[in-house]
């Protein structure tokens, strides 16, 4: 039985890794600040301490030892840096959740591997990640840390919609108004469910032969966008959503908080070549493509009248954008 400590375990991503790691036996410790946003498999220990909070951690952890620690919500070089000194030595590995997005855009070449340069100039987020991962491998070569580099791309369950607007874009096309579609809607985005994700990445966990590497982790679905949109839409019982395609510099023009995400991720096509990891985990293959996706996703929505929360800021911002486009032509 493996050890483990989540930190975080309550995400989008780190939930379904939690209880995957349940299902197999593990020996499943979360630690967090005690509001997840996901609730916990009654199998898994909860420790409650805020990571930000070293003193706090040390207290809630006292002297004991994981075979893994999973960390899902380190952002920048200081929070590697606090936990090196919180973890290295009391860990046989230590996995770090960077991402995709720190791959060169636009990239030079698809598909995407892991020897692809890491530089994203549009994206702090991205290189933040990418600062972090130039600490962990610093640390590797000097002095052997045990530490895996995961890198995904865009992963979803039930209550991420993958959408700019989110549920805005959900209640616009139902009420019969124009949604934004970046560019022409044909780029191609790899997009996964967590719970296939989380295949590949419990099968790293305490595997020697991840030691000192760093893997993509995406399944091998990649529609259009066009694609995806047009899966939400028949999942919410829309047979023609008013479609406005407008080019991502635009978008990001009348909407410069998306624009690191859009420029420097969503706007390229982004298709991965996942064989290292499936070379070490064969069972991992996407078993959740999106039109079944859009359908979960719809269904959870539709369940739970609360979570449907439009943002009346982004609908304005969506009129204008659309009116501008069509006035443009």
């Amino acid at each position: 039985m493996t050890s483990i400590l989540y930190i975080g375990g309550t995400g989008t991503i780190s939930a379904a890794c939690v209880r995957r790691s349940v299902a197999l036996g593990h020996d499943v410790a979360v630690l967090n600040r005690g509001s997840g946003r996901r609730p916990l498999p009654a199998e898994a220990e909860l420790i409650e301490a805020d990571i930000r909070d070293p003193a706090a951690v040390r207290d809630a952890l006292g002297d004991r030892r994981f075979d893994v620690v999973a960390e899902f919500l380190a952002f920048t070089p200081d929070h590697i840096a606090t936990d090196l000194d919180l973890f290295e030595g009391r860990t046989g590995q230590y996995v770090f959740i960077s991402s995709a997005s720190a791959y060169e855009k636009p990239p030079r070449r698809v598909p995407v591997t892991e020897s692809t340069p890491l530089r994203n100039p549009f994206w702090q987020y991205s290189r933040d990640k990418i600062a972090c991962e130039d600490v962990l491998v610093a640390a590797h070569r000097e002095r052997g840390l045990p530490v895996t580099i995961i890198r995904p791309s865009h992963t979803y369950d039930e209550r991420l919609l993958p959408t700019i607007g989110g549920w805005t874009d959900i209640a616009r096309m139902r009420a019969g108004r124009p949604v934004i579609v970046h560019g022409d809607g044909t780029s191609l985005w790899t997009i996964t469910h967590s719970d296939d994700f989380a295949v590949a990445f419990t099968g790293l966990l305490a595997n020697p032969q991840a030691i000192g590497e760093a893997f993509t982790i995406t399944g091998t679905h990649a529609p259009t966008w066009n694609q995806i949109y047009g899966w939400l839409a028949d999942a919410a019982g829309v047979a023609a959503p008013d479609i406005v395609h407008v080019a991502s510099d635009t978008i990001a023009t009348f909407a410069p908080e998306v624009a690191p995400g859009l420029i420097g991720d969503k706007a390229h096509s982004m298709v991965f070549d996942v064989s290292k990891v499936t070379a070490l985990v064969p069972e991992f293959r996407t078993t959740i493509t999106f039109d079944e996706g859009a359908r979960r996703i719809i269904g959870y929505y539709d369940a739970n009248p609360d979570a449907q929360r439009a943002d009346q800021d982004l609908d304005a911002l969506f009129d204008r954008i659309a009116a501008h486009a069509r006035s443009a032509g």
